[in-house]
Formats: structure tokens, sequence, C-alpha cells
């Protein structure tokens, strides 16, 4: 239940959005708008409800006493909705919060109520748009790039780029007998051909232009290169209305001709970083092309400036994929295409690269990918190329490559989450489980213990930064020392008590939970005692014993 709690106050500081919904409900809340909102929520792929809280920020609780019953709320909801809705009570702050967790709609099946596919818009219940409700009915369509393309032959495809993938494919293999396969034998053993048909997946990573223009002209990517962020004409602009494979490399060299080098010290080393990771890059520019919708009529854009790139990607995420779960959920849109990357050795499981992306960013002191302006039509990602903190690098470099190189992703998220100070979340669990193994290796230090413990990057990283004090502070003090701390501000203010949150500035460092079991701890010492049972309760000196 504490964690929940736990979960509550993090998700008071959030924004609404179509996966989360405040509602103060002080006395009631209508059964049909409940049932609405959690249709809604649902549609939207899942998310939270929550009552007895301002929709406002910043938000305050204030309590409710609505769905008093909760399982005949419960059993209301499933009978509506046909879904299994999670309903639980909360005390905070010795008032009641009720607490809705809404799982996502089936895959291609939309959720409605009283007739009606319920959607969010801002802070409106609407009615579901016809695109949103195609995309979903979609969702259930056999794979795009395993259909056959009407009227495309063989002679359609590109035998420079199909020599290209029999170089790559032969290399991760080491399968001498490809070298005496035909064309068409070869494509065929890889799904992308069937005696005289063509995939869409063939056109897309093999067409020649001319066929891809006449059969599949939105399978293209349009590189751009802005020396700022005004409107207007690039400064270079090259469409890419080809087999994958005849401009893979090309692409990357044209960004590659702009990627300037960042230099940082350390010590009497000088370190360049190029601003765009290679690596990086490439997963970008394979997701996009084993993701994107070729039902859409938009082409993949990748436009480049001096210190960011932004990509766009026809179609939104595939279904159930979302920024917040990309890194663990694989759910390929063209698998056909996915499949092919893998034989060759482009992405080493059917789709996800993403993982590269992020680990790539963390490793360089780089902001993570930022997916802010994705929406159901488009994914857009921006991959900011700009050096946060050199006294990170160099603190990745003490750890030293070795070490590095046996970090899953996981490790490197969690470094990052504990350099920004932010708090490990408890989804997925092996975030938890790897920063308890980086503790047990001395790279990050844990302050305190239970759900109250905080953590650290460890002393080495602040030594690198020249804040050895900063170490010191965020540290902390000693237990004694903290209570002494508390015990002179409840002295000093022994004629109006202080009340929990004052004591909370005196030593902003700590968690609630900590601070409370020093109080607790001075309490039992019956040297300060808890004058009132409400939120307006105040500490005051006690009797020493």
């Amino acid at each position: 239940m504490h964690s929940l709690i736990d979960e509550l106050y993090v998700l008071m500081t959030r924004r609404e959005s179509a996966h989360l919904e405040f509602k103060e409900a002080k006395n009631n809340y209508d059964s049909d708008k409940l049932t609405q909102y959690c249709c809604a929520l649902a549609n939207e792929g899942g998310g939270k409800l929550v009552l007895g809280v301002t929709d406002k920020l910043p938000r305050t609780i204030v309590g409710s006493q609505a769905c008093r019953n909760l399982e005949k709320t419960k059993s209301d909801l499933i009978a509506r909705l046909h879904l299994r809705i999670e309903v639980e009570e909360l005390l905070v702050e010795e008032k009641r919060v009720v607490f809705f967790s809404i799982p996502s709609r089936p895959i291609g099946v939309p959720i409605q109520y009283q007739g009606i596919y319920w959607m969010r818009r801002g802070e409106e219940l609407v009615l579901m748009t016809p695109d949103m409700l195609k995309r979903i009915f979609n969702e259930t369509e056999p794979d795009f790039s395993a259909q056959f393309c009407p009227h495309a032959k063989f002679e359609d495809l590109d035998k420079e780029s199909i020599n290209i993938f029999r170089e790559m494919w032969l290399r991760k293999s080491g399968n001498d007998n490809l070298k005496s396969l035909s064309d068409r034998q070869l494509l065929k053993d890889i799904g992308a051909v069937e005696d005289k048909k063509i995939t869409y997946a063939a056109l897309i990573l093999f067409g020649k232009p001319l066929a891809l223009r006449k059969f599949l002209a939105q399978a293209e990517v349009i590189f751009e290169y802005r020396s700022s962020g005004v409107t207007g004409p690039a400064q270079q602009r090259i469409e890419y209305t080809q087999g994958f494979f005849s401009f893979y490399d090309e692409l990357w060299n044209k960004i590659n001709l702009r990627n300037d080098l960042q230099h940082f010290q350390d010590g009497l080393f000088v370190w360049d970083i190029p601003t765009f990771n290679e690596k990086a890059i490439r997963e970008i520019i394979l997701n996009c092309i084993s993701h994107r919708d070729y039902r859409e009529a938009g082409s993949i854009w990748v436009k480049q400036y001096p210190r960011k790139i932004v990509v766009a990607s026809p179609g939104g995420f595939p279904s159930g994929i979302t920024p917040s779960n990309m890194l663990w959920k694989q759910q390929p849109r063209n698998r056909r295409i996915a499949d092919i990357f893998n034989k060759c050795g482009l992405v080493e499981r059917a789709g996800q690269g993403a993982d590269r992306i992020f680990e790539e960013s963390i490793r360089q002191g780089k902001p993570l990918p930022d997916f802010a302006h994705t929406d159901e039509h488009e994914v857009v990602l921006t991959l900011d190329g700009q050096i946060q903190d050199e006294s990170f690098l160099r603190f990745l470099e003490k750890i030293g490559q070795e070490r590095l190189a046996s970090f899953n992703t996981e490790d490197f998220l969690v470094l990052d989450l504990v350099h920004k100070e932010c708090s490990i979340p408890s989804s997925p669990p092996e975030l938890k489980i790897r920063l308890s193994h980086l503790v047990d290796l001395g790279i990050v230090e844990r302050i305190g213990k239970g759900r109250g413990a905080r953590y650290m990057l460890c002393q080495q990283y602040y030594t690198l930064a020249g804040k050895s004090g900063m170490y010191t502070r965020k540290r902390g003090l000693d237990k004694e020392t903290n209570k002494e701390l508390l015990l002179k501000h409840i002295r000093s203010n022994a004629k109006v008590g202080s009340k929990f949150n004052e004591l909370h500035q005196v030593l902003p460092a700590l968690s609630r939970d900590q601070l409370k079991q020093l109080l607790k701890e001075l309490k039992t010492q019956g040297l300060i005692r808890l004058q009132g049972k409400t939120s307006a309760s105040t500490w005051s000196p006690g009797q020493e014993r």
C-alpha cells in the first residue's frame, strides 16, 4: 500500500494526459462519467484515474466520499467495459483517495460505452476520431512488408543492393554457400520474394528508384541539413526514393560530413567526442525503416542541425509501444523487414535497437532521446548531440571501458537517473535490481535504509567534478547530528510548536520516512512530544528521561 501512496505523490507532480486524470469528487462522482473516463483511458493505452485530488497544479489532496462500495464499483466497471479495472482506497494525510488503475484495451479492439468509443481531448471527453478508430482496427492486419506488391517484377529490384545485402549476410553467417546462390534464390531464402511474387519488403529494401516511385512512392527518406531552426530553404536536401541498402551508408556519410568534434580535457589528455554517434544514428534509421507505417503517405524525414538531429517517421508507435516501455517491449510493425535486418546483422533482435540509442547517449554525457513531439500520426525523435556534463564523462572513463562493456541497458539508465537525482521507478523491476548491483560495485552509494533510502554517484564523481563539498552535503550528516538539529529547532520554537513541513526544511536532504524515523527516536527518548492528531499537529520539547 505504501508503494501506491508513493506512486500517488509522484503522479501528483505530473500534468494530466491521455494516461492520467485527477478529479476532486469530494462528495460523489457520477458513475456514467466515471465509466466514460475509464473507457477513454483504456482506449489510449491505459492509465490512472484518481478521485480526491485537485486537477490543477500544484495539486493538493482534498479527500473523496465517492465510490464508497469499492467492490460494486469494480463489478459495475467490469460489466460495462469488459475490462478488469483495479480500484483501491488510500488514506493519505488522513484523507480518503480512490485510485483506479485502468489497463489498455486489447490489440485491435476499441472499447465503447453507451454506444460511443470515448477518448480524451485536452480536459474533455469526446467521440473517438475516425482516423484513430482506423488505426486501432488496423492493428490486427497482417504484416504489410510481407504482403505481395501487385504488378511488381523481379526486374524492379536493384542488383547492386542485393549484392550489398549478400556481403553483409555472408560476413555475419560465415556461410560461403551464399556466394553461389542466385539473386532470386537469395531473396527467396529470406522471404523477400516467392516464385514470381515480390513483397513490399523487397521493394523497400532493394527496389530501383523507378519501381518505388511507381508502386510505393512514400517509401523514401528525405535528408535535410539546416544551420539553424529558422524557417526557409535547407542548405542541403536529398530525397532517397530507392532501396534502403543502396543508400544506408551514404545517408550516414552525409550526416558525418558536418559531424563536429567536441573536446574535453582529462588531465593531460584531450578527448574528442563526435556530436552525433554513428551507432545511435544508424539504429534510428533502422528503426524508422522497420517501424514506419507504409500505408501512410508521408516520408521519413531526417533533419540535421549543428547540434541536434530530428527524425520523423509516419504512423506513430506500433500498438502497445510507448516511450516508457520501448526498451523492453518488442512489436516491429514490419516484421519481414526486421527479420531481414536481423539476418544480415544490422539489428540483434527483430526490429529493436532503441537500447543502443539510449546507451550511447548516456555513455557520451548527452541528453536522452526525446519523443516529446510524437503523436498517433508520427514518431518524432530529437537527438541532442551536445555534451551536458564533462565530469560524468570522466567518471565513466574512470569506471573503465572493460567494466562498461559488461553493463546492460538498465545499468546505464540507472546511472543516468542517479546522476540527474531522479527516483528509480519500480517498473521495470530490473532497474531496482541493477541499482543494488551498482551499489555493490561501489559506483553508486546508498544513503539511509528501507523505502526512504536515497542514492547518489560515488565520491569519485564529485572529486573529478571538483565538488567534494557538494558530496559531503549530499551525503548528509550522521544520524545523531541530524537529531540534534531537529531538537534545536523544536526547542527554539517551543511556544508555537514545530510542524512536520517546517522540520523537513531543516533537513531537506532526508525523505519524509527518514525524518519520521528520527522524530520517532527522539519521541521514544522523551526529548520531544507530539501535540494534536491532524495534519496541523506540532512537535514540542518533552522531558528527558
